[in-house]
């Protein structure tokens, strides 16, 4: 087992910098998410921790030692593909040998090794046929256990659950989780799914272009991201950020979207004024975060029409239309109608406020 660091890694294809300076510590035994839209820059991260790539710039580390100029076959990692790339003339018992096989592992220790990886991911059944005749959470298996089987130090996992239906991609996912456990081998798992990340990871590191926009735990990533990007890619629906201007009206701030204003309370107010760059500001709160009422209430901010409404089971997630914008709402069922009129409202304590020009957190 090994932890890995990253120190300012650097990678440019021609004019493209697809990692620009990130800088990552994973603990030892850690389960590390890389989570972020198409092209962000996570699988290129990982192709170089796995030796694939070359970065041109900054540190990679797998336990004591630097490993920038070491192969890929001597960094003691195991790297997962979303495609599998089991070998097909194979059975499932030899594509599983096949990375002891290659380091002249003793024949009686590799049965020992193919059935006991085949047991702990139950696949036993399995040994005689060949890929084609495995379902896909079948070949997800036997990739896992052709890593697993190598004892690497380091798992390196590239969107692994990403061709598997949604009911096997929940059930996998849970899978994962319990034999990373059950391993205790650090992870590092690339993935564009924000639930899936959320669900499985110890720690979470969020890019976009190139660079890691927030790591953290996953609690922390939800209830407190460090920007505006962040706030908006993590959540489903993702959280309604609202511009507004910054000003003030009798010592505190009041932020005005136009169609409402919103008064701060002196703790608020300071934190915004201390560190704004500008006059404007984004108003953030989650759906879950905004009440809905047929009538005027205390926590009432303003007024808006029925968008849309769509029941989903237990609950409505409700478009609601202010001036020309949509913001969306979760709430328990309530009797509403496309067009009608509600009143909204959030407490202080559930908003989130970024800075209008550099969008990064103020309170």
């Amino acid at each position: 087992m090994a932890s890995v660091k990253l120190v300012n890694l650097y990678k440019k294809f021609d004019r493209v910098v697809a990692v620009d300076g990130v800088t990552l510590e994973i603990p030892d035994g850690d389960f590390v998410v890389l989570l972020g839209p198409s092209g962000c820059g996570k699988t290129t991260t990982l192709r170089c921790i796995a030796g694939l790539e070359t970065p041109d710039e900054g540190e990679i580390w797998i336990g004591d030692s630097i490993v920038n100029d070491l192969p890929p076959k001597d960094r003691d990692v195991a790297m997962v593909f979303q495609n599998y790339a089991l070998y097909p003339h194979m059975k499932v018992y030899d594509n599983l040998a096949f990375p002891l096989k290659m380091r002249k592992v003793e024949k009686g220790e590799i049965d020992r090794r193919v059935k006991e990886v085949a047991d702990l991911l139950g696949i036993s059944h399995l040994l005689d046929r060949k890929p084609r005749q495995l379902s896909g959470g079948e070949q997800q298996r036997v990739a896992l256990g052709r890593a697993i089987i190598r004892r690497p130090r380091v798992f390196l996992m590239d969107e692994p659950l990403s061709n598997l239906d949604a009911k096997l991609r929940l059930f996998m996912r849970a899978e994962l989780k319990r034999l990373q456990r059950e391993l205790k081998t650090t992870t590092v798992y690339v993935t564009h799914d924000q639930a899936e990340a959320m669900a499985m990871a110890d720690k979470i590191a969020v890019m976009n272009k190139g660079k890691v926009q927030q790591y953290d735990d996953p609690n922390t990533i939800y209830s407190r991201p460090a920007n505006a990007f962040v706030a908006t890619f993590i959540g489903s629906p993702p959280m309604n950020m609202i511009k507004a201007a910054i000003k003030q009206v009798g010592g505190n701030v009041v932020l005005d979207a136009g169609s409402f204003s919103y008064t701060l309370s002196p703790e608020y107010s300071e934190a915004v004024l201390k560190g704004a760059q500008s006059s404007e500001a984004f108003l953030g709160v989650r759906p879950e975060d905004i009440r809905i009422t047929l009538e005027k209430a205390g926590s009432s901010v303003f007024q808006s029409e029925v968008y849309v409404v769509e029941h989903q089971g237990a609950n409505l997630v409700v478009d609601l239309k202010i001036d020309s914008e949509i913001i969306k709402a979760i709430t328990s069922p309530l009797p509403l109608q496309i067009g009608q009129k509600v009143w909204v409202g959030f407490e202080e304590s559930k908003i989130h406020i970024y800075d209008g020009k550099t969008e990064r957190l103020l309170v």
